[in-house]
């Protein structure tokens, strides 16, 4: 497999650096697998196309605010404003920490990407405030570092004060207080992602209401988002069919109400590699795991029957799936589609259903 087969061109302009006043106002693009046609509708119109004994499958992980701005211990912070994500602009031992998941009990240690990587080595430490550090105390085989954290009782409160939403690097812009609401989803519960499940971004509770007055049940898995999902690919990847891990979790109640459904319609890539990672171990059952699925075009669907994503950079792994589960040729055809017609590509963009 060639990884520029699942290249187009994307205009930088159609990547959406903000989002819409109305969540539920997107775009639909609706492709319809079977005779390979495709129609442009509004995301407020997917109710009309679920059905009795359909199962909406919802990624509930909750956004943390895992991007943290420190400098190297010894240098001295600039007088600037509290909680500005520019107050160690002017140092010289600038460093970001962009954490992506916790590999320790107690939340002390965490595995993050650090930014300048090369100079931040074992035994750094990285000052962020006054009452908060973090030490350097292992490298991985990937660029990752394992921080272990000190000064604070409870890291998601210290994350909650002085951490910023982790916005992706194609939002040309610094992340804003509104971004702790529009990038969460309205269903969001367990904390532990580093980038939005951003196909459930959309929904409203007034739109999961009328997709369960048009007879879908709704079931939800956590899948937590990390490297695995906006890392970019690497051939020995695709040879492999592996991504860095993530861990999900499925409770007894949300598998039974997936096993009686007829037809599991899977909010997000995240939702679909959760869902077929349990069946290819099984059954459809609770349990808690690490998933490193990577779905390419010619991999089998066990349990997805339709899909909600939105519009995707191209040669990554969110594209690859969206080919396996549509067809290659069509997809690339629906995505040159969407730019012709000026849809809003990527993370607050507008959205597609695969049915």
């Amino acid at each position: 497999m060639n990884l520029q087969e699942f290249d187009y061109q994307l205009p930088e302009e159609l990547i959406a650096q903000r989002p819409l006043d109305d969540r539920s106002a997107s775009r639909m693009l609706v492709l319809h697998r079977g005779d390979e046609r495709w129609e442009d509708r509004q995301f407020r119109d997917l109710p009309s196309y679920l059905r009795l004994g359909d199962c909406l499958v919802l990624n509930d992980s909750r956004v943390i605010p895992s991007r943290l701005y420190g400098h190297r211990a010894g240098l001295r912070s600039l007088p600037v404003g509290k909680n500005n994500p520019k107050r160690w602009q002017h140092l010289t031992g600038k460093v970001e920490v962009f954490l992506l998941r916790p590999v320790s009990a107690d939340l002390r240690d965490w595995e993050a990407l650090v930014r300048p990587g090369r100079k931040m080595r074992v035994g750094e430490v990285i000052r962020f405030d006054e009452g908060m550090s973090g030490e350097i105390i292992a490298h991985r085989e990937c660029g990752e570092r394992i921080v272990r954290f000190h000064g604070m009782a409870d890291i998601y409160a210290a994350l909650d004060r002085m951490g910023h939403v982790p916005l992706p690097p194609y939002i040309r812009r610094q992340d804003q207080p509104s971004d702790r609401e529009r990038y969460q989803t309205v269903f969001a519960r367990e904390r532990g992602s580093v980038a939005a499940p951003t196909a459930g971004l959309h929904f409203t509770s007034q739109v999961l209401d009328q997709c369960r007055a048009a007879g879908a049940e709704i079931a939800y898995v956590t899948l937590h988002v990390g490297l695995g999902t906006f890392q970019p690919l690497h051939d020995e990847q695709l040879r492999e069919r592996r991504l860095h891990p993530e861990s999900y979790s499925l409770t007894r109640e949300n598998a039974e109400r997936m096993r009686d459904a007829r037809r599991l319609v899977a909010v997000g890539t995240t939702s679909v590699r959760t869902i077929e990672t349990v069946l290819a171990r099984g059954e459809l059952r609770e349990g808690t795991d690490d998933t490193e699925l990577l779905i390419t075009p010619g991999c089998a669907f066990r349990g997805v029957g339709a899909m909600l994503t939105n519009f995707h950079l191209p040669e990554t792994s969110l594209l690859l799936l969206v080919c396996a589960f549509a067809g290659a040729d069509f997809a690339l055809a629906a995505y040159r589609h969407a730019v012709h017609e000026r849809y809003r590509f990527c993370s607050y963009g507008d959205c597609m259903l695969i049915l």
